[in-house]
């Protein structure tokens, strides 16, 4: 199994949501208001009055036959409006409850 981290624009979240549900991936964890900067490029979310602009951050833990799709997915997704901003991190999972 692996972790996918998925951190990107709040303007994303209804994209990012749809990919989830047409992908079958039920499980979920959302932290809301995330700041940040990019590595690649983009202007910071940092929810001030100079960059208004805020993160989501979302995780799922998925087979690892899901993984290279997902990416993909969200590679499409991100490519549709690069401003904005979107990445995705991928972690093993060594054990669960």
């Amino acid at each position: 199994m692996k972790a996918v981290f998925v951190v990107y624009n709040q303007a994303h979240v209804e994209e990012t949501d749809e990919i989830l549900v047409r992908m079958g991936i039920r499980g979920f964890t959302r932290w809301e208001g995330v700041q940040g900067a990019g590595s690649r490029g983009g202007e910071p979310h940092l929810g001030s009055h100079a960059w208004p602009g805020k993160n989501m951050a979302t995780m799922v833990i998925v087979e690892d036959s899901l993984v290279d799709e997902l990416l993909k997915e969200l590679k499409k997704l991100d490519e549709s409006a690069e401003m904005q901003g979107l990445r995705a991190f991928v972690w093993n999972i060594e054990k669960t409850i």
